[in-house]
C-alpha cells in the first residue's frame, strides 16, 4: 500500500524530513493507575499539523475486500481511533526525541568502582560515580583518539581513558595528560561533552538535549512509589529487539496465559480469553485507558503510556477492612539502538503477599529473566520482519479489538511523533534506520549454558564475548544483588566440594564403622549442598528453553 501526502499547513517541520516509505515483564497478578492525573480530552493545539493521507489501493487491497467478510471486520478488528483517521487525516505533533528524560539505570546498581557504558538510541554515554559518590555522565568518547571511556577505569575518583591515561572529572574537564611536558598546560579543547542527570525514586535519568535546558516538569514522578508502605522489586535487563517491540509486548496482557503458561502462580493458558479495553485519554505525550476481562464485565486495571518510554499498569484494591491498597507494574524502556533496548522493571504495592516474603529477591529476578527468554524468540523474529518489510504496521498487523487495542494506540501515537525520532515504525508511517540492525535470536541448548559461564571483560572467544541473548550479559552484570548471590553460591559450592572430598578420604582411612558412617553421611550432606548451590547458580545464569522443542 503506497501512501502520499497532500500539501500541509504552513510552518510545519514534517515535510522537511525525508519522505516516509510505505512499500514483562508482565504478570497477571500485578496491574497498572496514575490517580494524580485526570483524564484530558484530545486538544489540537497550534503545534499540530494536519495532513491528508491518500492511499493507493492498487498496491495492497484492504482486509475487508479479501474474503467477502469485511462487513463484520469492524466488530472484530481495531478501527479508526477518531474522525481524523476516518477521513484519512493525520495529526503531526511537535516532537524532539532529545528533549526528553530517559531512564539510564537503577541507582542501587550503578557500580562504585568502574565506568558504565550505556546508549540512548545511537548516542553512546558513559556513567560513573566519582570519589564523593556523585554521578556524572559524559559522551563515551575520549577527545584524544576517540577511545571509549567506558572501557577505562576509575583512579582516585577520576575517569581515566585506558588508551593513554588521560583523566577527567567534574564537569568533564581534563585534569591530567601523562604525555604533556611539565611546563605545558592542558588544552581547553580536551574536555568532554556532558549530560544532565537526575536521580528520582531510585532511578537515574538523563536529559539528552544540548540545545534545550533540562525541563524538570518532564521528569516522571510515580505517585504510588511515594505512598507509605509501598515496596517494590526492581530488575534491569538488556534485550535484543527494538524498544517499540518491547513496549508492544509489555502493553499486551493477552499474551501472558499463552507465552508464560505456568511461569508464575497466575499465568495459565486455559485462561486465554477476550479482554475489554476503553481508551480514556489521548495526547501528544501518549495515551491511557482501562481494561479487564470480558467475562467479568469490568475494567479494574488502568494502563498509562507516557513519552518517550514509560509504561505503567496500576490497580487499586479495597480489603475486607475497607483499607485501599495500590499495586503497580512499572516499565521504563530505554532505546539502545535499532534492534536493542534496556528495560527497568519495577513491581510493587502497599501490601505484599505473605507467600512472596518467603522467597529471596534473586528468585524473582531469575523468574523475570525466564519471562523475557520465553518472549525473546518471537519478538526477535517480529523485529526482523519489520526491518525486512519496511512497511507500516497497518499493512502487517491484524489487530483485534479484544486484545490489541493498546498496541494499535501505541503505533498510532508513533505516527504523530515519529518524525522527531531517529527512526520509527508507526501504524501508517515508517522511517527505518539508515543502518540496518543485526538481529539476534534466542539461543538454545548447551551453547547457551556454556556461554554464560566464566565471562570476562576483554576475553577471547564467543564464550566471553558480550551477547544479549545470554542471560549473564542481559541481567547479571547489571544487577549487584544477583552478581553477589552467584559469587556467594559459587564460593559455597567450592567449599562444600572440598569438604566432601575430605570427608570421603577420611571415611576410607577410618577403621571404626561408626566413624565411617558419620564421615560418609557428612560427605553426602556436603554433596547435597553442592547440588543445591549448582541449582541456584544455574537458575541465575542459564537461559530458559521451551521443552516442546526437539533439541
Amino acid at each position: 500500500m503506497a501512501l502520499s501526502l497532500s500539501p500541509c499547513l504552513p510552518h510545519t517541520t514534517y515535510l522537511t524530513k525525508p519522505p516516509l516509505s510505505t512499500s514483562k515483564l508482565t504478570t497477571a497478578s500485578i496491574i497498572w493507575n496514575y490517580p494524580s492525573v485526570g483524564f484530558r480530552p484530545v486538544n489540537l493545539r497550534n503545534n499540530h499539523t494536519r495532513c491528508h493521507a491518500v492511499t493507493d489501493l492498487r498496491s495492497a487491497p484492504p482486509v475487508d475486500q479479501g474474503k467477502g467478510e469485511g462487513d463484520d471486520d469492524h466488530k472484530v478488528l481495531v478501527g479508526p481511533s477518531g474522525e481524523e483517521e476516518t477521513r484519512g487525516d493525520r495529526i503531526v505533533a511537535d516532537y524532539d526525541w532529545t528533549e526528553e528524560w530517559y531512564p539510564l539505570y537503577l541507582t542501587k546498581d550503578v557500580p562504585d568502582d568502574a565506568p558504565l557504558g550505556l546508549t540512548v538510541f545511537d548516542q553512546q554515554l558513559v556513567l560513573y560515580k566519582d570519589g564523593s559518590g556523585v554521578l556524572h555522565c559524559y559522551q563515551d568518547r575520549c577527545p584524544h583518539r576517540l577511545a571509549k571511556l567506558s572501557e577505562g577505569q576509575l583512579v582516585d575518583g577520576r575517569l581515566e581513558c585506558l588508551y593513554h591515561g588521560w583523566q577527567f572529572e567534574g564537569s568533564g574537564q581534563c585534569v591530567k595528560i601523562p604525555q604533556l611536558p611539565s611546563d605545558a598546560k592542558i588544552p581547553r579543547a580536551a574536555c568532554l561533552k556532558t549530560y544532565e542527570l537526575k536521580e528520582s525514586q531510585g532511578v537515574v535519568w538523563v536529559w539528552m538535549s544540548h540545545k534545550t535546558p533540562p525541563k524538570p516538569e518532564k521528569l516522571p514522578w510515580f505517585e504510588n512509589f511515594a505512598r507509605p508502605g509501598f515496596q517494590d522489586t526492581s530488575t534491569i535487563h538488556e534485550l535484543p529487539y527494538d524498544h517499540s517491540i518491547l513496549l508492544e509486548n509489555l502493553m499486551d496482557p493477552a499474551h501472558i496465559p499463552i507465552s508464560h503458561d505456568r511461569t508464575d502462580w497466575t499465568a495459565k493458558r486455559e485462561d486465554a480469553q477476550p479482554l475489554l479495553f476503553k481508551v480514556t485519554e489521548r495526547t501528544d505525550r501518549g495515551f491511557a485507558g482501562r481494561w479487564g476481562k470480558e467475562k467479568d464485565g469490568s475494567m479494574p486495571n488502568f494502563l498509562r503510556f507516557d513519552a518517550p518510554c514509560v509504561l505503567q499498569n496500576n490497580r487499586e484494591l479495597v480489603d475486607k477492612d475497607g483499607e485501599k491498597h495500590y499495586f503497580t507494574g512499572l516499565f521504563l524502556c530505554r532505546p539502545t539502538g535499532q534492534g536493542k533496548s534496556m528495560l527497568i522493571v519495577r513491581f510493587g504495592g502497599t501490601k505484599r503477599s505473605p507467600l512472596a516474603k518467603l522467597f529471596p529477591e534473586w528468585y524473582f529476578h531469575q523468574n523475570a529473566s525466564k519471562v523475557f527468554e520465553q518472549d525473546m524468540g518471537f519478538l526477535s523474529s517480529q523485529n526482523e520482519v519489520l526491518i525486512k518489510e519496511k512497511v507500516p504496521t497497518k499493512e502487517l498487523y491484524l489487530n483485534l479489538r479484544s486484545s490489541d487495542t493498546w498496541v494499535a494506540e501505541y503505533r498510532k501515537w508513533m505516527d504523530k511523533v515519529g518524525h522527531g525520532m531517529p527512526y520509527h515504525f508507526g501504524h501508517s508511517t515508517i522511517s527505518p534506520p539508515k543502518v540496518p540492525a543485526v538481529v539476534e535470536h534466542a539461543p538454545a541448548g548447551l551453547i547457551a549454558g556454556v556461554s554464560a559461564s566464566l565471562p570476562a571483560k576483554g576475553g577471547i572467544s564467543t564464550m566471553h564475548a558480550p551477547n544479549l541473548a545470554n542471560r549473564y550479559f542481559r541481567h547479571l552484570i547489571h544487577c549487584k544483588g544477583c552478581s553477589n548471590v552467584v559469587k556467594a553460591f559459587t564460593a559455597w559450592k567450592n567449599g562444600l566440594s572440598a569438604a566432601a572430598l575430605v570427608f570421603t578420604a577420611l571415611a576410607i582411612l577410618a577403621s571404626s564403622r561408626q566413624w565411617k558412617t558419620f564421615l560418609l553421611v557428612s560427605a553426602t550432606l556436603c554433596l547435597g549442598g553442592v547440588y543445591a548451590c549448582s541449582t541456584a547458580i544455574a537458575m541465575n545464569t542459564t537461559n530458559f528453553i521451551r521443552v516442546h522443542r526437539r533439541l
